[in-house]
């Protein structure tokens, strides 16, 4: 039987049906819109408007930012879009058509914390978000004195904090995976 080597035309069929077939998964996660948080950093300006060019603004540890002409607005929780068309309705009573740019360049305030028997303990920032079995990762692992199956997330909300119990053995093993959660700004992954 002899072989024949593939066409230049058939490769190229093959390597688009694997692109499509990634595509569509990739189109099957949706990912939420960025909400801002303390720490963040932005490019706001106006179009064509002299008086409003560019500029990098953070957004304070209160979750405001200040900007000419509209005063200081709470940004943190929000959407690019929301400060944008905020901004927008705000400018009206002195441009007639604004048109307001939102950029965020830093997403230094989207932060969780890895502390406890990891290789690197410390601070992560996520963008845009990771699970805990990620977020393990990036802090190298456990190490040989680990209680992995003691693991903890601190998650503030509203008026206090909450534990949500990760048991590595469990997800690791592929059972329990509802264990394995997105990560929010602000949790803290223990890991005794």
């Amino acid at each position: 039987m002899r072989r024949t080597r593939p066409t230049l035309a058939s490769w190229i069929a093959g390597a688009v049906t694997i692109v499509s077939m990634a595509c569509a998964g990739v189109r099957a996660q949706t990912i939420p819109d960025y909400k801002l948080h303390p720490g963040d950093k932005l490019i706001v300006g106006v179009y064509d408007d002299p008086k409003l060019l560019p500029q990098e603004i953070t957004v304070a540890p209160d979750g405001k930012i200040a900007y000419p002409m509209v005063g200081v607005l709470s940004v943190s929780g929000n959407t690019v879009e929301q400060i944008r068309s905020e901004l927008e309705a705000k400018l009206k009573k002195y441009i007639s058509e604004p048109i307001a740019t939102v950029i965020v360049t830093d997403v230094k305030g989207n932060v969780v914390y890895v502390i406890g028997q990891v290789t690197k303990p410390g601070a992560i920032t996520m963008n845009p978000t990771i699970n805990v079995l990620q977020a393990l990762s990036i802090a190298g692992g456990a190490n040989p004195y680990a209680k992995l199956d003691g693991i903890i997330i601190i998650r503030s909300s509203g008026g206090g904090q909450r534990v949500l119990p990760f048991k590595y053995g469990q997800v690791s093993a592929g059972r329990e995976l509802q264990q394995n959660v997105l990560l929010e700004s602000g949790d803290v992954v223990v890991v005794p």
